[in-house]
């Protein structure tokens, strides 16, 4: 009986072992795949890039992360997968976007515009105002960068670019970028990485930025002409303008608290000094000790005469060529005319970037009409006198502000391209 019993579980065993080696069970067949979170060897990109080497994604890229499986994929899942991973990653900007092509790229920008503004402060509030003028019309891509050439009309040529500068600056680190990467860093991305140092150096916040953005190939006059806010534009104006381009009015405050900084000439506010809306009398909103100071600053007949012979002066007289690193500080310091002009911290650097600006509107003492209009609506005031009260609040906002602005209607992959000469589109 203990035979019989022993000889059927044998028998069992058998039909066991020959049932498993018929089945047709294939691995290989199945290219079955598994992904660890905790492997960081493939940084995120064992199932979408063959070469660890192309992956795009950086463990800095908290937002282009691709979503890892819990399970096995098949060779036709991971295709899919492959295939939407990639184009989640084309025309999108990403922290870091310069990791494996130009790893120093950001700190070639910092060191640059520290170095130049050691030497000459007032490469911050050029840099500043360069980047808003050219995110402003169509987008951050450097088209206020171009020079005048065949099929090309100047953004520079302008009215409300006439006094812009900063393009010797970017002219620079743009040769210090193309010594370290020939081709790999663009314009545009250096225009508001040497914004957010400048602002920085200026007492301001510093926010992150995404890169990856492409040069425009062309540039874009009238609208520069019609779209960039005016010095003498009214509260109404101010928040059309903005709001065109996605700002709220409490942005809209915010991005204009960047006048905390700079110089700014007479010519741009001599009519609230000396004929008002025609009026032939000083604006009724400035502050009277203010005025007699500002009036002390820009004599009439001497700004008028300034602002007529900047108006009659060619384009190129107003933009530097070929700048060097040694004639850029010149250059930002000094023009062909010596034009009045007073300080927009005329009071000495503030307590912080932001502060003296906002109080001052608050005591009428704005320089530009424009700002003074901020306390002419109940929402702006109300944004000028948290910030008056509140520096880190503002700071906080104007970051976040920054970061929208610098990201209008960017162009990336496969659009535009990477000039190596910032003036001139190949």
């Amino acid at each position: 009986m203990d035979f019989t019993r022993k000889l059927s579980f044998l028998v069992f065993l058998l039909c066991v072992i020959i049932s498993m080696q018929n089945q047709d069970v294939d691995i290989n067949d199945q290219k079955f795949e598994f992904s660890s979170r905790t492997d960081q060897k493939y940084k995120y990109c064992s199932l979408s890039y063959d070469d660890d080497d192309d992956c795009p994604y950086s463990f800095f890229d908290d937002h282009s992360f691709p979503p890892l499986p819990m399970f096995a994929t098949t060779s036709v899942e991971r295709r899919k997968l492959k295939q939407q991973q990639t184009a989640s990653v084309v025309g999108s900007l990403r922290y870091d976007y310069y990791q494996q092509t130009c790893p120093q790229a950001e700190r070639i920008i910092r060191s640059s515009v520290r170095d130049l503004f050691r030497k000459q402060p007032r490469i911050a509030p050029a840099l500043m105002r360069l980047a808003f003028h050219d995110c402003f019309v169509e987008g951050c891509d450097a088209s206020v960068l171009l020079d005048s050439a065949d099929g090309i009309h100047s953004e520079k040529e302008s009215p409300p670019n006439e006094s812009l500068k900063g393009y010797d600056v970017i002219d620079i680190i743009k040769s210090e970028l193309e010594e370290a990467c020939p081709g790999v860093v663009s314009c545009a991305d250096a225009v508001v990485l040497a914004a957010r140092e400048s602002i920085v150096l200026a007492g301001g916040p510093f926010y992150p930025l995404k890169t990856g953005r492409r040069d425009s190939m062309t540039s874009f006059a009238e609208d520069a002409t019609f779209e960039l806010p005016s010095p003498q534009d009214d509260l109404a104006k101010i928040i059309e303008s903005f709001s065109a381009k996605g700002f709220d009015e409490r942005e809209a405050v915010t991005l204009l608290g960047a006048h905390s900084t700079g110089v700014v000439h007479c010519k741009f506010f001599i009519n609230r000094l000396y004929n008002f809306s025609g009026t032939k009398t000083s604006d009724p909103s400035i502050n009277s000790k203010f005025l007699s100071f500002l009036k002390s600053k820009c004599n009439n007949s001497a700004a008028s005469l300034m602002s007529s012979a900047s108006k009659s002066r060619p384009p190129s007289q107003l933009i530097s060529a070929s700048p060097s690193p040694s004639s850029v500080v010149v250059q930002l310091s000094s023009t062909l005319v010596e034009e009045p002009a007073i300080k927009m911290d005329y009071e000495g650097p503030g307590e912080s970037f932001g502060t003296l600006y906002y109080r001052s509107l608050l005591q009428g003492r704005g320089i530009l009409f424009v700002d003074q209009q901020l306390t002419a609506g109940e929402e702006t005031k109300t944004w000028v006198q948290a910030y008056a009260s509140d520096v880190s609040l503002f700071h906080k906002d104007f970051g976040s502000a920054m970061m929208k602005l610098s990201n209008l209607g960017v162009l990336t992959a496969p659009m535009g391209q990477i000039r190596r000469d910032c003036r001139k589109v190949y």
